[in-house]
C-alpha cells in the first residue's frame, strides 16, 4: 500500500530558509509522539524549537496532540492556500500550516511528524532539512498498534505493510526504539540540536 502527497511549497524558486525543517518519520507503532511529547517538554524553555499542531480529519488523542477539521475545512484552507504541506494517510488528510515557512525564515527549528511521501519534496522545497526516522522490530510495531486501538487508521497489517518508493526519503538520524522513552528522547531532543552521539 502506498500513499499520496501533495506539497504546496515545492515549485517555489528558492528553498526556503535560513532556519531548520526537522521531520520525524517512522512506521506506525514505533512510538514517534511519545518521543516527541517528551522532546518539546525538554525542549519548551527555547523559543527558537517550534513543534508546530498538524491539522488532520481525525478526532484528536491523549497520545497525539493535533487540530482536527472536517473533510470540508481541510479543503477549503487547501484551495486558499493555507498549507504548507499536506498529505493523505490511514484514510485521513494531514497538514501543516504555511505558518511554519515564516518560522523557518525567521531562522527557527521546526519540528515536525510528517509521512515518508513528503520527503522528497520537502529536501526540494526547504534549504536545511533533516530526516530522523524512529523505528523498532516488527513484532514490536505490531504489539504497540494492537494496544493503541484506533480503528479508524485501518488494519495492524495494512499500517505495516506501507511502502514509500522514494531515494530521497533516507534518514539522516535512526534512532530505534526498543529502550526506554526517556533515553530515546534525548537522542532525538540531540538530533534536533544538530548534537552528535557516540550510541
Amino acid at each position: 500500500m502506498t500513499e499520496t502527497l501533495t506539497t504546496t511549497t515545492a515549485d517555489q524558486a528558492a528553498a526556503i530558509g535560513p532556519g531548520r525543517l526537522v521531520l520525524v518519520v517512522g512506521p506506525s507503532g514505533a512510538g514517534k509522539d511519545t518521543l516527541l511529547g517528551l522532546a518539546k517538554a525538554a525542549c519548551a524553555d527555547d523559543r527558537n524549537i517550534v513543534f508546530p499542531r498538524r491539522v488532520i480529519t481525525r478526532e484528536a488523542s491523549a497520545s497525539e496532540e493535533n487540530e482536527e477539521v472536517s473533510i470540508g475545512m481541510f479543503q477549503e484552507a487547501l484551495t486558499r492556500g493555507e498549507y504548507a504541506m499536506h498529505w493523505e494517510a490511514h484514510g485521513h488528510r494531514y497538514a501543516l500550516w504555511r505558518a511554519i515557512d515564516d518560522e523557518i525564515r525567521a531562522g527557527r527549528t521546526i519540528v515536525a511528524n510528517v509521512s515518508r511521501t513528503v520527503i522528497g519534496a520537502i529536501r526540494r522545497a526547504y534549504a536545511d532539512v533533516v530526516v530522523v526516522s524512529i523505528t523498532a522490530p516488527p513484532n514490536v510495531l505490531a504489539e504497540r498498534i494492537a494496544m493503541r486501538a484506533r480503528g479508524s487508521d485501518g488494519t495492524v497489517e495494512n499500517r505495516l505493510g506501507r511502502v514509500v518508493e522514494d531515494a530521497l526519503v533516507a534518514a539522516d538520524v535512526t534512532i530505534v526504539n526498543i529502550s526506554s522513552a526517556e533515553y530515546h528522547a534525548r537522542q532525538l531532543v540531540r538530533a534536533i540540536k544538530g548534537e552528535k552521539w557516540d550510541d
